[in-house]
């Protein structure tokens, strides 16, 4: 690990965006804490409560030694794991969804890939993931990979899986650079890091979809429709506003 530039005193930030998650929120994050604990000596764990709507945030309080921020509206996952970046410190980040099913264990598995690349992200279509999850949201997700291909030209077959793993540098530049907050920012972050060429890879995932007693998982057709604008609105922001641009020279201080 040390040729990449983890050692034993190397810090890993863990980014955990939480939503609606009162039901099952302490037990997942007693349980990401052990894993992390067992993989990296130094590291902080940051739990973005994504709206005080329920719960969560008292539940995820209950965790020690891990740090909860929260804010009292929803501004989707993009902007949680927005302020979480903001408020770590970290030599890498990674990302994390709450409802683990992906399991925590995995993100030593995405530390070799690092060797040749900035940016490791876990992909369902890696031919060797193991998946268990239902055939629509395979289906669903093949189809958003084809049109986000066709409109943006991303060459990764996976970008919304919930593991990812990144050299901070590279969120330094591009994290400031965001305007999804919401369904494609995952697929925006990956967008914009190939833009600017950085390393991407894929690695494979073990992914076992949860199912919580009194939590809707139900695919809604507004949020279908709001990710395949989202898709839209990126392509129009780099390529005829050139919002992206424009930002990034903002935050330059040589001009």
């Amino acid at each position: 690990m040390a040729s990449i530039g983890f050692s034993e005193e190397t810090k890993i930030s863990v980014i955990v965006p939480v939503y609606k998650a009162e039901q099952f929120i302490e037990q997942n994050l007693i349980e990401i804490k052990k894993r992390i604990q067992e993989m990296f000596p130094v590291y902080e764990i940051i739990a973005v409560i994504d709206g005080e709507v329920d719960n969560s945030k008292e539940e995820a309080l209950k965790v020690k030694g891990i740090e909860v921020l929260s804010y009292k509206e929803n501004k989707g996952k993009g902007h949680a794991l927005y302020h979480g970046f903001l408020h770590s410190n970290g030599r890498f980040i990674t990302f994390i969804d709450c409802d683990l099913d992906l399991n925590p264990s995995q993100i030593i598995n995405f530390v070799p890939y690092l060797t040749s690349a900035d940016f490791a992200v876990g992909s369902k279509r890696h031919p060797f993931s193991k998946l268990q999850y239902p055939f629509l949201r395979k289906v669903l997700s093949f189809g958003f990979f084809v049109y986000s291909y066709l409109i943006l030209g991303v060459h990764l077959k996976d970008t919304q899986s919930g593991l990812k793993l990144v050299k901070r540098e590279v969120l330094e530049i591009i994290m400031p650079l965001l305007l999804v907050k919401r369904f494609s920012f995952d697929l925006e972050l990956c967008f914009l890091a190939q833009k600017h060429g950085f390393r991407t890879v894929e690695v494979p995932l073990h992914l076992t979809y949860q199912q919580f007693e009194g939590v809707s998982t139900t695919i809604r057709l507004k949020d279908i429709f709001a990710m395949f604008f989202e898709v839209l609105l990126i392509r129009y922001h780099y390529s005829i506003k050139k919002t992206y641009q424009k930002n990034f020279w903002k935050n330059k201080n040589w001009q």
